[in-house]
């Protein structure tokens, strides 16, 4: 559904919500003009109006419910109904002598607000015809001789009433489409914000994915040079140097690895990229690398997540919760938490630490590209494609300083987003 059609939905509920004001309204007027002022009118047939506007309310509600788009001829269509009914009332009721003609300017500056530019002009027409019309085909109201020299009183005493009554109706009615309107100017902002976030995603994959393949050649090169080293007579007759040689040649393993998961990632590998696992195994092989990898001096993993669930990883997934342990070790190289559960139908992971915590204008643009503490080209990167990754899955990232210090980042991913039917794995 778009924007369009949204808004179009919520001014066809506040047609509605209006129709109701005038069925309300136009009871409590034919009342009091019977019973209060003595006037006869035409119960029945006005009664019948009534009943009839209260059928297309009910009937308007029950296509509010069951559709998600209104088109401007569905309004249009409202409107002229509306019309109809008022010009029947006015009929039954003394035509365009009757003070309450003037209602059908309201429907107009309702047309002029809710409709495309044709409608308002036919409805323009429309409402001129019937005005015309009711000076000559109307119902005459007998008056009470005591009213018979008032009637002039009694004609501005209406023009009052419905002057009230119309700027009531459209004070709120236009205040309502206001609202509507920022809404939909707030949800605008909202994807022009979020299509430019992705675009930066997009550049920087593509500039990830070329570093990953301009790195594969001096990799390779250099894994030629430390295995012609390791066959050296001379460099294998020194135990110091032979295990210098094995080291390095562990960290070029690590680094042609990362490189790798790069291209995964970016989907240079397909049907590499995503693996079916549990949540259990998920989480157990992910602390496991990265308690290997960076040898933290305190970490606490704590699995509450219950009942084991199949799901589909891959290696964005991995690398959103690594960036986020990676941001809390940096600030708290001592101690770091995992805590995993489950709330509903979601995975939660929370990562604390006991460092500084986030600053208050951090807390404000978290997740915004460049938008970090660190003083250094690049910062922020991190969580902006953590929070847009998490975004891409369903899920969300809140973020809080800890009442007894340090920070939390709490991820909520959805785990239909994570279960083999809800992702594509090819």
């Amino acid at each position: 559904m778009t924007l369009h059609d949204k808004t179009n939905k919520q001014n066809f509920l506040l047609l509605i919500q209006l129709r109701w004001i005038a069925v309300g309204g136009q009871v409590v007027t034919i009342l009091f003009v019977r019973y209060g002022l003595g006037i006869g009118l035409p119960l029945t047939p006005m009664a019948v109006v009534i009943l009839l506007l209260t059928a297309l309310n009910i009937a308007s509600l029950l296509r509010y419910s069951s559709q998600d788009a209104i088109t401007n001829m569905e309004l249009f269509l409202g409107l002229l109904l509306d019309v109809a009914a008022l010009t029947v009332q006015l009929y039954l009721s003394g035509g365009a002598s009757n003070p309450f003609i003037s209602l059908y300017l309201l429907q107009v500056i309702l047309g002029a607000v809710l409709l495309d530019t044709w409608s308002v002009w036919a409805l323009v027409l429309i409402t001129s015809a019937c005005f015309v019309a009711l000076t000559s085909f109307y119902r005459e109201i007998s008056l009470p001789h005591a009213h018979g020299t008032g009637l002039f009183s009694l004609h501005i005493q209406g023009m009052f009433i419905c002057f009230v009554l119309a700027a009531t109706l459209l004070v709120l009615f236009i205040t309502r489409v206001q609202h509507n309107l920022r809404t939909r100017d707030a949800h605008l902002a909202d994807l022009r914000q979020q299509s430019a976030e992705e675009d930066h995603i997009v550049r920087m994959g593509l500039l990830a994915s070329g570093a990953a393949h301009e790195l594969g050649t001096p990799l390779a090169t250099l894994s030629v040079i430390l295995n012609d080293w390791q066959r050296m007579p001379t460099l294998k007759a020194d135990p110091e140097l032979t295990q210098e040689i094995r080291e390095m040649q562990g960290q070029l393993d690590r680094c042609k690895k990362i490189v790798s998961g790069i291209l995964m990632s970016s989907g240079e590998l397909r049907g590499e990229g995503t693996v079916r696992t549990s949540v259990d195994a998920f989480l157990a092989e992910l602390v496991a690398e990265w308690r290997s990898t960076r040898q933290p001096q305190g970490f606490e993993y704590t699995n509450n997540f219950g009942s084991n669930q199949q799901i589909v990883s891959d290696p964005a997934l991995k690398q959103v919760i690594f960036n986020v342990l990676d941001n809390a070790l940096e600030a708290s190289p001592r101690w770091v938490g995992l805590n995993v559960s489950r709330h509903e139908d979601s995975l939660v992971a929370e990562v604390v630490d006991t460092g500084p915590g986030f600053e208050k204008t951090m807390l404000a643009e978290f997740g915004k590209p460049y938008s970090s503490t660190k003083k250094r080209p690049g910062s922020g990167l991190g969580l902006f494609l953590v929070v847009n990754v998490i975004r891409k899955l369903g899920g969300s990232v809140a973020v809080r300083n800890r009442s007894e210090g340090g920070a939390s980042v709490t991820l909520h991913l959805p785990l239909a987003a994570l279960s083999p039917g809800g992702h594509n794995a090819d």
